[in-house]
């Protein structure tokens, strides 16, 4: 008996298509529909790998730099103007807030409650800490932190020399 009668698709009787595929195996086929099912329900639990709490990403945080400038826009829907605070301090913008839901029915005899925290921080370097300004509008927040004048005067071009 040769190595080529052992494997079940080159022995000539089946085709690799029809062995491999889901009407050559039914249980390969339920096996695959199980972990199709199982990946849609949890994909949608944005769980992070191995259960840090860090690589959720939430809230969803844009930034903009320019050489005036540094903008920060956070999404924070749900939210209002007193459930958020910002601090800026050694160098490090802070964004950090309460979510707190509560829903009651009595008449189905239903309660429900939700309470999450985050916080997000972000490095800035050399930034007029005097005129930051902040803004909350339809939850969305807008952090403008203006650049100080020894920041803008500290990029210089460097020539590159060739050998």
């Amino acid at each position: 008996m040769t190595l080529r009668d052992l494997i079940p698709w080159n022995n000539g009787s089946r085709n690799m298509a029809v062995q491999r595929g889901e009407a050559g195996n039914p249980l390969l086929a339920l096996h695959r529909e199980m972990n199709r099912l199982f990946d849609d329900a949890f994909r949608s639990f944005d769980l992070s790998p191995f259960g840090s709490s860090t690589a959720m990403g939430w809230p969803n945080v844009e930034l903009d730099e320019s050489d005036k400038e540094v903008k920060v826009v956070a999404e924070l829907p749900g939210l209002e103007q007193k459930d958020v605070n910002v601090e800026l301090a050694n160098g490090v913008l802070t964004i950090s807030g309460e979510k707190k839901s509560e829903t009651e029915d009595k008449e189905r005899l239903f309660s429900e409650r939700y309470y999450g925290r985050f916080e997000r921080r972000i490095p800035v370097d050399d930034v007029d800490q005097d005129n930051v300004a902040a803004s909350f509008n339809n939850g969305v927040l807008t952090v403008t932190l203006p650049k100080s004048p020894a920041a803008q005067q500290k990029v210089r071009r460097i020539a590159i020399k060739g050998k």
